[in-house]
């Protein structure tokens, strides 16, 4: 897989024996100097040690790099997960020569057991010498966070400016519980901007909750959630930093959190619900969450049920206050609501555009304000049920 790479970062993965499947489970992503970097981490109050650490050193402008293992979540395993992961940044520092201070740490995958230190020990030393600037050492990144994905999750974007070409480019993984603020999911991304912390960390914020805020699996926020963005300032920004950066880093995550439902455990849709007409945006995202973390809607689309009872009283117990008078719904284009009463049209056209079309689109339209929001979701399929019921066994 092609990407443009921002300059100033290296990157490996490797397997070192923490996936009983044997496949890729260590990377590393490292600046060549000391880099900006900023981080949005999970709400769950129950969250990993690694979170803790992170919270503790971002925003900052000495970081060397993120270390991330899969497998293992170091998750609800007490002192010994906090020394754990004191361990695992000291062991990459130790082979990239910067101090245990300057290293993040990301872990993802079963709660409750304690890190192989043995093997995360002879990671860290292959995921050093392994290091590279190239697209196969970025796969190779790529590859080792997946837990449960079926796909690798990248994105690039380009800006040209007067003062050279700045890159974006990052990766995630998620597939499964996944809920907003955020989900069992990791994102690093890269960029060669020249970026002081503060701004980083206000760009990422707001490109987050257009994104990563607003995706959902099965509702359940985890323990080890994180999107972490690192900049090697090898290229200035003339003028405002957020000027230049916001819509870059909003697309940029729009992409890669889309790809998460898109792969959802189990999933034959990935469901975008656009909400309009509220008064504020925020009021729009309570309804589209709303919808989108319901059972009985998922399973419609999974079923290619046109079932639009489901969706507009979901919208209803939302806690938003509208007019059912002043709403209109529209699925995959067909409306099917409007003005609290049905409109006639074709169930079975309109089932077979969802048989049709991996991607579906609800439209709610809940009066003339100026308020607005999108949320993606994945359908809820017997797969699902399966999968996650012999997870751990």
């Amino acid at each position: 897989m092609s990407h443009p790479l921002p300059s100033g970062f290296q990157y490996s993965g490797i397997a070192c024996g923490i996936k009983n499947s044997g496949k890729p489970d260590l990377a590393m992503i490292v600046g060549d100097q000391p880099v900006v970097a900023a981080g949005v981490y999970t709400q769950n109050v129950v969250h990993a040690a690694s979170i803790d650490w992170n919270r503790a050193r971002t925003p900052g402008a000495q970081i060397r790099g993120v270390v991330i293992n899969s497998g293992n979540a170091n998750a609800c395993t007490g002192e010994q997960g906090v020394a754990d992961n004191e361990e695992f940044a000291r062991l990459a520092a130790t082979e990239l020569g910067s101090e245990p201070d300057q290293i993040l740490v990301l872990s993802t995958g079963i709660i409750g057991e304690p890190l192989p230190m043995d093997k995360i020990s002879v990671g860290a030393q292959q995921g050093g010498a392994d290091l590279g600037a190239d697209d196969a050492a970025f796969d190779r990144a790529a590859l080792a966070i997946t837990t449960t994905d079926q796909f690798v999750k990248t994105a690039s974007r380009q800006i040209s400016t007067p003062q050279g070409t700045i890159t974006l480019t990052g990766m995630a993984k998620g597939a499964g519980m996944i809920g907003p603020n955020m989900a069992t999911m990791l994102s690093i991304i890269t960029t060669d901007a020249l970026v002081a912390p503060a701004d980083l960390d206000m760009i990422l914020r707001e490109a987050v909750d257009d994104s990563f805020n607003c995706i959902s699996v099965d509702g359940h926020t985890s323990t080890n959630d994180a999107v972490i963005v690192m900049a090697s300032g090898k290229i200035p920004i003339e003028g405002s930093p957020a000027n230049t950066l916001q819509q870059p880093m909003r697309e940029i995550c729009i992409e890669l959190a889309k790809q998460i439902p898109a792969d959802g455990e189990g999933a034959s849709h990935l469901i975008e619900v656009v909400v309009t007409g509220t008064q504020l945006d925020s009021e729009a995202t309570a309804i589209a969450k709303t919808i989108a973390s319901s059972p009985l809607v998922k399973t419609a689309i999974t079923g290619a049920d046109p079932n639009w009872g489901r969706i507009v009283s979901a919208a209803g117990y939302a806690g938003i206050d509208f007019s059912p008078e002043s709403t209109t719904l529209r699925l995959n284009g067909t409306l099917l609501y409007s003005k609290g009463t049905p409109c006639a049209f074709d169930p079975a056209i309109v089932s077979q555009t969802i048989v049709d079309k991996r991607e579906v689109e609800i439209e709610l339209s809940v009066g003339e304000g100026p308020g607005n929001a999108q949320f993606w979701t994945s359908d809820l399929t017997v797969e699902y049920v399966k999968f996650n019921a012999d997870y751990h066994t």
